[in-house]
């Protein structure tokens, strides 16, 4: 009965999620992976905006060393911030521990590291994990995530695979309709796709392909050591390289061999300091 209850509510809410994140209170800060300088970390204490009593969660589920990455980032945030900062392993305990899972909700700044975000998702979608990271984000908290914990971002979450080829490529080799792999992310961001590593790994081809898939979103590329910092419906760029964002392509079409085509679209390259319209 229990299950079948929370089972519901999640129903619930997915299907007022985008209205929602709209409204929500709190702010995404989105890092697409690589170094986290000192500097780029003060940003994010700062739009957490933490007050004495606040507390930091970490959640490393994505991490194939979790209990590493959660050292490594602790000690860098606690020189700037010598705050509570809770490790919670979720793929060590159980999703519906209440203490744990209220604990989330009222965290001021959830931080979720990188990794593999289909070993994150795996962990807390369609759990009370899930539905307490909303609540905290709807009631003023930030968000934080980093390579694997910034993909998570999105509802339509890109996994790395290519669907047309059983070979992995850090970047895809053809614009082929149909070959970009997604999942169900967090969906935070109801209608703009993320990427990490952007530049540094040049995924244009793999971004394109998203764009393709899914025309009426926004889709942005973040490189490393660099961030978006989300409100509403704008995002403001923090960090030491640039972003990438793509929309609205035109005349888009493919061939008989289903290659992607269309005449233009939005492209813009941006740097710190400069606020680029997403879809929340």
């Amino acid at each position: 009965m229990k299950n079948a209850f929370f089972l519901a509510f999640l129903l619930v809410v997915s299907l007022f999620a985008n209205a929602q994140n709209k409204t929500a209170k709190g702010n995404l800060f989105i890092i697409g992976g690589g170094n986290r300088s000192d500097e780029l970390m003060k940003q994010m204490l700062h739009t957490a905006e933490l007050k004495p009593s606040d507390y930091i969660i970490v959640l490393p589920m994505a991490s194939e060393v979790p209990d590493a990455g959660f050292g490594t980032l602790s000690t860098q945030l606690q020189k700037l911030d010598p705050r509570t900062i809770k490790n919670f392993n979720f793929a060590r305990h159980d999703v519906n521990d209440r203490k744990w899972t209220d604990s989330l909700a009222n965290a001021k700044l959830i931080y979720i590291l990188g990794g593999d975000q289909s070993r994150f998702m795996n962990v807390v979608l369609n759990t009370p994990v899930y539905a307490a990271i909303h609540k905290a984000y709807q009631n003023g908290a930030t968000i934080a995530g980093t390579s694997a914990g910034a993909a998570v971002m999105s509802k339509y979450m890109i996994t790395g695979k290519q669907l047309l080829d059983t070979v992995y490529k850090e970047t895809f080799n053809k614009l082929w309709d149909k070959n970009i792999e997604f999942s169900q992310g967090m969906g935070l961001l109801e209608n703009t796709i993320i990427d990490q590593h952007f530049l540094k790994r040049n995924r244009y081809n793999r971004l394109i392909s998203a764009l393709a898939a899914y025309p009426d979103l926004v889709c942005v590329g973040i490189d490393e050591s660099t961030a978006i910092i989300v409100h509403g419906n704008n995002a403001t760029v923090a960090g030491e390289s640039q972003v990438i964002r793509l929309a609205k392509p035109k005349n888009l079409k493919k061939t008989g061999e289903g290659l992607i085509k269309f005449s233009q679209a939005e492209f813009g390259i941006f740097t710190a300091g400069d606020v680029i319209e997403i879809k929340p």
